[in-house]
């Protein structure tokens, strides 16, 4: 499995879109951690990033927050969208290995970037 966490510097990013690069963990069926790197976002732009990560095979995207339109993207993908989770990419993916991670299912429709979401 595949996991790509939106943040900014190490904490998670308010705005998937906008975040400044995407934390990739590569997890082993028994929930190990077996590698990390990360990504540069490669830029903001309708359907693009949506289409990048799952280019490069990831399973589930853990976020802030995320427009409408790239969750569906997403979603017609297969790819699990996690949303509403704040604090640092590690803790929430030790959470999120632990089964505790819970999305809030908010979709970005008011804030600074509200007519861009995507």
């Amino acid at each position: 499995m595949k996991i790509a966490i939106a943040c900014d510097k190490h904490q998670i990013s308010g705005h998937f879109g906008r975040c400044e690069v995407f934390a990739i963990y590569d997890v082993s069926s028994s929930g190990k951690i077996l590698k990390q790197s990360i990504i540069e976002n490669p830029g903001h732009r309708p359907r693009f990033l949506p289409e990048f990560l799952a280019a490069i095979n990831i399973n589930v995207l853990i976020t802030g927050g995320i427009g409408s339109q790239a969750a569906l993207i997403f979603k017609e993908k297969g790819i699990n969208v996690i949303t509403g989770v704040t604090g640092s990419a590690q803790e929430a993916m030790e959470l999120y290995l632990a089964g505790k991670l819970k999305s809030s299912d908010e979709l970005c429709q008011d804030h600074l970037f509200s007519n861009q979401c995507q």
